[in-house]
């Protein structure tokens, strides 16, 4: 008879068990334990698998002379290497269009980014908790407009007949379309954006903020500290491994703004600012005459810019503090 003992996680093994053996058992007994939660992981594992990672190889059409309807991968796949990114680097439009999304990501990050997080401050700090939930509401809701809803508020505020106009013209003003100034472009879309989403994003700060012991918000308390000083040196500093890491992912998506906004607030008055790389990929891949390898080795170089802003974000974040994604 072989002699039994209790193994480290409670169950009776085999004294001659090999380490692999009991290694896969024990990883079988977690399967068996776990298995109600992977079950319902797998619907979201799936829908990542076939929107996200599946998609990928189409990427190789912007290494190809590609046309709608040709095979991806086939015998007569037309390889022509770098030309698209080539074409792309000695394009007329290149510098502009890189200024241009530079320009509108970099603003809006330095305004966008620190909204939130004082929101949250400021609605964590109200003493009326009942006040406090009211306006998370109301910052909440402009985040379910849909963009041409949105598109459509601003015309109706700064169009040549929209409120402001006439607002000028009733005090004896000229009016103007402010879709047609280039100047107008850019405070319209990180105004707009950052209103619509700033109450959203400030949620994952007041869910951090929420787990901030009560103790040390007392002891601050009785050694004298104002609310200010409270916020200062307890509630900032708790949420900073949060704000590390959204930080991080912020700037990994510094390049990534969309083409569906800046698109539906392009008129031929303010093209010269408001042409980004996610509108021209949209122009050169879907209308007119499609070039979609073209469009593609536009939309890869802009993901690799992407990749490398997160891992130089990710590597700074990790050398000055303990906070990172990997």
């Amino acid at each position: 008879m072989r002699k039994v003992k209790a193994g480290p996680d409670g169950a009776a093994l085999t004294a001659d068990m090999s380490p692999r053996r009991l290694k896969a058992r024990r990883r079988w007994r977690r399967l068996r334990e776990n298995h109600p939660f992977l079950v319902m992981l797998l619907p979201a594992v799936l829908v990542v698998f076939l929107f996200n990672y599946l998609p990928i190889y189409g990427v190789l059409i912007a290494f190809q002379d590609f046309m709608p309807g040709d095979p991806i991968l086939g015998k007569y796949t037309r390889w022509i290497g770098f030309e698209n990114f080539t074409r792309f680097f000695t394009d007329v439009q290149f510098w502009p269009l890189m200024k241009n999304t530079f320009l509108l990501c970099i603003i809006g990050f330095v305004i966008g980014f620190p909204l939130p997080i004082i929101i949250a401050l400021m609605l964590n700090a109200m003493k009326g908790r009942r006040m406090s939930k009211v306006l998370q509401t109301i910052f909440n809701g402009p985040h379910f407009i849909s963009l041409v809803v949105l598109v459509g508020m601003l015309t109706l505020f700064f169009g040549r007949y929209g409120l402001v106009n006439n607002i000028v013209a009733g005090l004896g003003g000229e009016r103007k379309s402010y879709f047609l100034e280039s100047g107008a472009f850019r405070p319209l879309y990180i105004l707009s954006s950052n209103w619509q989403d700033f109450g959203w994003s400030a949620i994952i700060y007041i869910a951090a903020l929420s787990n901030v012991d009560p103790g040390q918000h007392e002891a601050a308390i009785l050694d004298g500290a104002s609310r200010f000083q409270r916020v200062l040196h307890v509630d900032l500093p708790a949420i900073m491994p949060m704000i590390s890491v959204m930080l991080i992912m912020s700037i990994g998506g510094l390049m990534g703004v969309g083409y569906e906004k800046a698109l539906l607030m392009q008129t031929d008055g303010n093209l010269g600012v408001s042409e980004l790389i996610a509108t021209y990929v949209y122009k050169q891949g879907l209308t007119g005459v499609p070039n979609q390898g073209y469009a593609t080795a536009i939309g890869l170089f802009n993901s690799i810019i992407n990749v490398v802003l997160l891992i130089i974000a990710n590597t700074t974040s990790k050398k000055f503090s303990e906070n990172s994604l990997w």
